[in-house]
C-alpha cells in the first residue's frame, strides 16, 4: 500500500534545542507557490528560487517533470502549466481547505517524537506543503517529507469523482485530511527501512513488510488506523517477543517469524 515516491515547507520550521522535544511545524511552500500561480507576483517567484530551491526543483522536476529548473523558460512553462482550470481550482480549495495546520503539526510533533524514542539515531524530518498536479501524495528525500495537499481534499471533493480520474472507493477514502500524517509517517519508515530488493519477495511477503510499517505508525499515532490481517500478525510477533525493538521488528525480513 504504500509507496516511496520521490518527486510527490514561508518560514515556520521550528526545532527546539532539546532533541526530545523538537517540534515540526509544516512549512508553508505551498502558500509562496499559490501567490504565484494564481497572481504571477515575482517576489513570490523569487522566493520560491532563492528560500526554496530544493522544494521548487523537485515540484519542477519530479513531481510535475515539466522541464529542467535551471531552463531559461521554465518560469513561464511553470506558470501556463497551472492555468489550467482543474489546477486552479485545486489551488483554491487546497489554500481553503488548509488555512491553519496547526492539527498536523501536533500529530507529526507526536508521531514523531514517539519514533524518536524507539529508534536509535532516528533524526526528525523537515516537513513542507505544496501544491501538485494529482500525481503524488507523500514525497520523500534526503530528510525532508513534502506533503501533497492536492491529494487530501477528501473523499467528497467533487473533482475526485470525475471518472477520467478512476479513483477506487478505498483510494477516495484515503486522499482525506486525516490520512496525511500516517502516511508521512509510513513514507518516512520507508526511506529509512527500504523493502529488501535483494530478493524476488512473494506478494504475501510484501504485505506482511507493509503490515509491520503500518503497525508502527498505528502505535507512533496511538491509534488503530490500520487494522489488517499483517498488522495483526505484527502484533502478534511483538507480544510473543516482549523484548523486541521497533528497530528490531523493522529490520527483521524474516517473514516466517511473523507466521
Amino acid at each position: 500500500m504504500f509507496v516511496i515516491m520521490l518527486g510527490c515547507i514561508s518560514c515556520e520550521w521550528q526545532f527546539r534545542l532539546s532533541d526530545d522535544d523538537k517540534s515540526i511545524v509544516v512549512d508553508r511552500y505551498d502558500r509562496i507557490q499559490s501567490l504565484y500561480l494564481t497572481t504571477g507576483d515575482f517576489s513570490a517567484l523569487q522566493q520560491m528560487n532563492t528560500v526554496y530551491p530544493m522544494q521548487t526543483r523537485t515540484l519542477v522536476e519530479d513531481v510535475l517533470r515539466i522541464g529542467k529548473v535551471d531552463d531559461p523558460e521554465i518560469n513561464k512553462t511553470f506558470l501556463r502549466f497551472y492555468q489550467d482550470t482543474t489546477l486552479q481550482a485545486l489551488i483554491a480549495e487546497t489554500q481553503q481547505q488548509y488555512a491553519s495546520m496547526d492539527d498536523i503539526n501536533e500529530q507529526l510533533t507526536s508521531a514523531f517524537r514517539y519514533l524518536r524514542k524507539h529508534i536509535p539515531d532516528f533524526d526528525m524530518p523537515e516537513v513542507y506543503a505544496q501544491i501538485g498536479s494529482l500525481d503524488q501524495s507523500i514525497i520523500v528525500g534526503n530528510n525532508t517529507i513534502g506533503i501533497c495537499l492536492d491529494k487530501y481534499l477528501g473523499a467528497d471533493y467533487s473533482l475526485y469523482r470525475r471518472p477520467e480520474y478512476g479513483y477506487s472507493e478505498e483510494q477516495l477514502r484515503m486522499m482525506d485530511r486525516k490520512y496525511i500524517v500516517p502516511d508521512c509517517v509510513g513514507f518516512y519508515l520507508l526511506s529509512l527501512y527500504p523493502m529488501p530488493l535483494e530478493r524476488n519477495l512473494s506478494q504475501e511477503q510484501r504485505d506482511i513488510y507493509v503490515g509491520k510499517i503500518q503497525w508502527v505508525v498505528d502505535q507512533a499515532m496511538g491509534e488503530e488506523v490500520f487494522a489488517t490481517r499483517f498488522t495483526r500478525m505484527a502484533d502478534h510477533y511483538m507480544k510473543r517477543n516482549k523484548n523486541a525493538t521497533v528497530d528490531q521488528l523493522l529490520r527483521n525480513n524474516e517473514f516466517s517469524d511473523f507466521k
